[in-house]
């Protein structure tokens, strides 16, 4: 396959990655960017930090220093765990900019380098799956955020700024530290709103980039052992292979490629890892409190507010289980490798090739876990974890504000 081609093929893989991440700075630059492009990069980057602390900033210090309605602080809590989990996963992708770059690279290799139809078939399918798996996370996640912010500026409260004076004005995403800017007046009150549904923005192309980029990553890996255990179906009959290829140069073939899978599998735990830690702890404490907003003030705000809740709690478990699924997939593709190996006619083989078999097997049977934190494995059960988890604290919370 031309090299054009094969280039084409693997920016349309990673081209929706390149779309949420690109206009927030975090896309990694390649050797060839110009200075003008790292220039925007890094206004992109300035500008994103300071609308994340623009929100950030002012939100704590309104629940530490302003707020004194013990239930109006828990109502910000969630936004502002929501917003500061943003920025810590925004400081992550920054810093491992550079193992993001050589996972893309990894992938576009991975596509030169292909030879076979069958093979190439395998890769555009989980290409495709991968690209779907990322379009929707970004639905879920922006139009869940994006209807709180929507909701939230559509909201009239009334407010106190004196003895015997209130105002009403539009309800701020996020709290807000007054003394710093008075949001309680127009018109500063619709540039606050303004600037957080900004930052909004911001905050969820991070989770939305951050969970692409792990679902695209791990379901090429998926698909390059797919094409790892299709090799070893065909190891003893020799179908595909090249005419004057021996059975041991076959099963060389296929241990490289195997050591070249894991190697990319390693190089997407270091990516993730710390993300990956972001969002657990994240995601157990944001899905007790949105539990406890939906549940608490069922009757005491308007239901648009409610749905927009909920939309936002189906939102963040979609997020987190991503992150659990991929963890789980790879774990049991890795370990389906050494599977196949046993299962295939090895009896059949040489005997030394035989033997060489027992060191696919084995070291299947050592798989490479994608973590958070390098502390908890991500699988299945981890979701089912945190979902019970939140539940946990959530009950507990309902009984020490009752």
């Amino acid at each position: 396959m031309c090299r054009s081609v094969t280039k084409d093929l693997h920016d349309h893989s990673v081209q929706l990655n390149r779309w949420f991440l690109k206009p927030i700075g975090a896309w990694p630059r390649a050797a060839a960017t110009t200075s003008g492009e790292k220039a925007v990069s890094r206004i992109l980057i300035i500008v994103c930090y300071s609308l994340i602390a623009f929100t950030v900033i002012p939100c704590a210090l309104n629940l530490l220093f302003e707020e004194k309605d013990t239930e109006l602080k828990l109502r910000g809590i969630g936004p502002l765990s929501h917003w500061f989990m943003g920025g810590m996963n925004y400081c992550f992708l920054l810093l491992r900019s550079a193992d993001i770059r050589r996972c893309v690279q990894h992938m576009e290799t991975d596509w030169r380098i292909i030879q076979q139809s069958r093979d190439r078939e395998i890769m555009a399918r989980n290409a495709r799956l991968g690209r779907f798996v990322a379009g929707v996370c970004a639905i879920c996640m922006h139009s869940g955020v994006f209807l709180y912010n929507i909701v939230s500026g559509m909201t009239t409260v009334v407010v106190s700024v004196g003895d015997n004076r209130s105002v009403s004005m539009l309800q701020l995403p996020c709290p807000f530290y007054n003394k710093l800017i008075d949001s309680r007046f127009s018109p500063a009150n619709e540039i606050v709103i303004v600037m957080q549904t900004l930052s909004g923005f911001i905050v969820n192309s991070t989770v939305v980039g951050a969970c692409s980029l792990a679902a695209v990553f791990a379901i090429h890996a998926c698909g390059q052992l797919d094409i790892l255990m299709l090799r070893l179906d065909k190891l003893v009959e020799g179908d595909g292979a090249k005419d004057n290829e021996s059975v041991q140069q076959r099963l060389a073939n296929i241990v490289n490629h195997h050591l070249r899978v894991l190697r990319f599998i390693s190089r997407i735990e270091a990516v993730m890892h710390q993300i990956c830690l972001v969002e657990l702890l994240g995601c157990t404490f944001n899905l007790c409190m949105l539990g406890y907003y939906s549940i608490t003030w069922w009757n005491k705000i308007d239901k648009k507010g409610i749905l927009a809740y909920i939309i936002v709690y189906i939102s963040m478990s979609f997020n987190i289980f991503i992150f659990c699924y991929i963890g789980e997939i790879l774990t049991q593709q890795c370990k389906k490798v050494g599977e196949t190996a046993y299962m295939i006619d090895w009896y059949r083989l040489p005997r030394k090739t035989a033997l060489g078999l027992i060191l696919v097997i084995s070291r299947s049977s050592a798989v490479i876990k994608i973590t958070a934190g390098k502390l908890v494995q991500l699988s299945v059960v981890t979701f089912s974890d945190v979902v019970k988890t939140s539940l946990v604290y959530l009950n507990i919370l309902r009984t020490v504000t009752t």
